[in-house]
């Protein structure tokens, strides 16, 4: 897999997660997405500002469009230093929430993405990783 293009964008404030979703957008524009796969790229990428937001007290988000073989892509990776989650399996379960949302966030964002990866530490932070492939 080849990376062509990094960027990268503060996630601190609700201004911050309006960014990113127009970010996201255009970066999926350019790539050739549908505007089905924008989205849904979009609408995972808001989930997972919002959740480290909300949850991981602030953090970042790295963009990248990448090439495997024939294959662009959009493969965003959302990074926070906050309390980290416990329970990653009951995390990903609808409704589950530790807040006051509905508790789609983490399964919502998996499912509108083709790839999925989760990493998390008690006390040091979360690190979520979609993409989307055209």
């Amino acid at each position: 897999m080849t990376v062509t293009k990094t960027e990268a964008l503060p996630v601190r404030s609700g201004d911050d997660v309006v960014r990113v979703r127009q970010r996201v957008r255009a970066l999926a524009v350019e790539i050739g997405l549908g505007l089905v796969d924008q989205t849904k790229i979009v609408t995972a990428a808001s989930e997972l500002a919002r959740n480290t937001l909300d949850y991981g007290g602030g953090g970042d988000v790295r963009m990248e469009t990448v090439l495997a073989g024939t294959r662009k892509g959009l493969r965003l990776t959302f990074e926070d230093q906050g309390p980290g989650i416990a329970d990653i399996e009951q995390a990903m379960t609808d409704h589950y929430t530790s807040g006051g949302g509905l508790g789609l966030g983490l399964g919502g964002a998996k499912r509108l993405s083709n790839e999925f990866h989760i990493e998390s530490t008690p006390g040091s932070g979360t690190r979520v990783t979609i993409a989307r492939w055209k």
